[in-house]
């Protein structure tokens, strides 16, 4: 399905459908590729994976988390719609657990596990990092960012989330994957581009030999919302919306009007390149209401209304602030904020002059 542009018509994006499959079953996206969903238990109810037709087998494009209802849904997909044939291959396409969550358990069963090296890393490492209680530099981060002290006293008190409680063991090996490389998944011919911001060297696949492509975007591009763009304790100083916004130029180069793009979450499309330009457009205009906002001193939390326009409750708090905080490095990382340490150990952000 391409983007239909008569003369004096703006581009648009144009979703494949409006209905997804449901669960346990698969809707076809072209020749031998099926599209499924997994649940998870959250605002951002799916996870959107896909199945590669290798012809003795499959493969897949990430997995959702490891609960008892994704793997009671996996099994169903895997003899019904997948027809008993093996899964031989795992595309993981970056390390978040709705993406990475059953990577051991299909590799337990013999698949071949395909990611980046940060992903494989990161998730791997995370899998082991098991705390019961959030640690003494994550109670610091919390309370520098802006967190106010009936959270802070929830996050010391109660299990904060771990891999390890949405993500399979995962053994200690894996295929490399990275910018460049050429695959040949489900009979066609695909390029490896990473990009940056939501995750570290997150894997998108481009199809390169077909006259209507599709592009595996994971979360790197999605439709209808924008990813995460998250500052967390281990990089407190990271800019993730700088780097998103320079990987999505950086692709923008690649796009073709009848790119047909398979995201992580909601809906595939056609309209890349419109997409990935709102995308750009919607960040740069937040980072500009964000700098006017900042003209009087304020704690992260205070940017949430310029930012988010909507009320935050408990359950996206944590994303919330991980992302203002996001956006604020960004515009110190560009001269337009400074940030200061109070007394009471909290950070305030303004602006700068000019």
């Amino acid at each position: 399905m391409n983007v239909q542009c008569q003369e004096g018509q703006a581009p648009r994006i144009v979703p494949f459908t409006d209905t997804p499959p449901a669960e346990g079953e698969v809707t076809e996206i072209a020749e031998g590729v099926l599209w499924a969903r997994l649940p998870l238990p959250m605002a951002l109810d799916h996870v959107n994976v896909y199945a590669l037709d290798d012809g003795d087998g499959w493969t897949v494009v990430d997995t959702g988390f490891d609960t008892k209802r994704s793997r009671a849904v996996w099994e169903r997909l895997l003899a019904g719609p997948l027809g008993g044939r093996p899964v031989r291959r795992l595309l993981v396409t970056h390390h978040h657990p709705d993406h990475v969550g059953l990577a051991g358990w299909f590799q337990a069963r013999g698949a071949e596990l395909l990611t980046t090296r940060t992903a494989w890393l990161t998730a791997r490492m995370l899998t082991l990092d098991e705390q019961p209680v959030s640690s003494a530099e994550s109670l610091a981060f919390y309370r520098a960012a802006g967190m106010d002290a009936r959270r802070l006293e929830a996050r010391a008190t109660t299990r904060p989330f771990n891999f390890a409680d949405m993500v399979t063991a995962m053994p200690a090996g894996y295929t490399r994957i990275g910018e460049g490389d050429r695959l040949r998944l489900g009979g066609r011919e695909w390029t490896v581009r990473t990009g940056d911001g939501h995750a570290p060297e997150h894997a998108t696949l481009w199809e390169e030999t077909a006259s209507a492509p599709l592009l595996l975007s994971g979360d790197q591009v999605l439709p209808g919302i924008s990813p995460n763009l998250g500052v967390h304790v281990t990089e407190p100083g990271a800019n993730p919306v700088e780097e998103w916004i320079a990987s999505c130029h950086r692709l923008a180069g690649f796009a073709q009007p009848d790119h047909l793009v398979l995201p992580g979450h909601r809906l595939p499309f056609t309209g890349l390149e419109l997409r990935l330009r709102q995308l750009i457009d919607n960040h740069e205009g937040a980072l500009a209401r964000l700098a006017e906002h900042i003209r009087t001193p304020r704690i992260a939390p205070e940017c949430f209304p310029v930012l988010f326009r909507r009320e935050i409750d408990d359950g996206i708090y944590g994303l919330a602030l991980a992302e203002a905080l996001g956006h604020l490095n960004a515009l110190a990382a560009r001269g337009l904020a400074r940030r200061e340490t109070g007394a009471d150990g909290v950070w305030t952000w303004q602006a700068t002059a000019g």
